[in-house]
């Protein structure tokens, strides 16, 4: 007669473990999430600090279309929506299709693994708007579009060889949010991109393992 300990031991042979996280696992990677929003708050706070001090809002540039503030708004808002609704269908589909999008997508997987809905979607808010504020509202107006996305990829980093390919990715979306922002000047479509994608693929990222032996439950039940 086996005891418990030797079929743990078979269970762990065969690739398989049986036994949950413990809560002690759980609320590590919750108090991690925590405190990058908590780094996010601050610096979506120095970034209205500085245009404070200098005296110029960080929500704001000098646009490019030639319509008033009112449709400059709108048009960044619908545009910033338009591109959150392309920037997600997209990052399914390369998941989905694309080996090196897969392998970022299981790098990123364990840091959110364990984080409450709620916790995301606060997470996606500090982060779109932190970011949006700093590389965005400050870098765009004083070193240009380029340069400043350049830095926003070049800060996003992930372990192994993904590393590359997630500042790679985040250097095109910085393009994306600053040239909407240079556009239209308001940085109100950019905040709005931003954090819808951050909240809808943190999401996704939690709910699905896109290795070949994973797939989405949904409910209680996550692969």
């Amino acid at each position: 007669m086996r005891g418990p300990g030797s079929r743990t031991a078979e269970r762990r042979g065969l690739g398989v473990e049986l036994a949950p996280r413990g809560p002690r696992d759980v609320s590590s990677t919750a108090k991690r999430a925590r405190l990058v929003g908590v780094a996010y708050v601050s610096l979506a706070a120095f970034s209205l600090g500085v245009g404070a001090y200098v005296g110029k809002s960080p929500f704001i540039t000098t646009p490019t279309l030639p319509l008033g503030s009112f449709a400059l708004v709108a048009t960044s808002l619908g545009l910033g929506a338009l591109l959150a609704v392309g920037t997600i269908a997209a990052s399914r589909v390369l998941v989905r299709t694309w080996a090196w999008a897969r392998a970022l997508h299981e790098t990123l997987r364990p840091a959110v693994k364990d984080v409450p809905t709620a916790q995301l979607v606060a997470m996606a808010l500090a982060s779109g708007l932190g970011e949006e504020l700093f590389f965005r509202g400050l870098l765009v107006p004083a070193v240009g579009l380029g340069l400043s996305s350049l830095v926003f990829g070049a800060l996003h980093q992930a372990p192994g060889r993904a590393r590359f390919v997630w500042a790679i990715w985040a250097a095109v979306m910085g393009l994306a949010f600053g040239g909407l922002f240079v556009l239209t000047g308001s940085l109100a479509g950019p905040i709005l991109a931003h954090v819808a994608i951050n909240a809808a693929n943190l999401v996704h990222l939690r709910d699905t393992d896109p290795s070949p032996k994973g797939r989405k439950l949904g409910g209680l039940l996550r692969a």
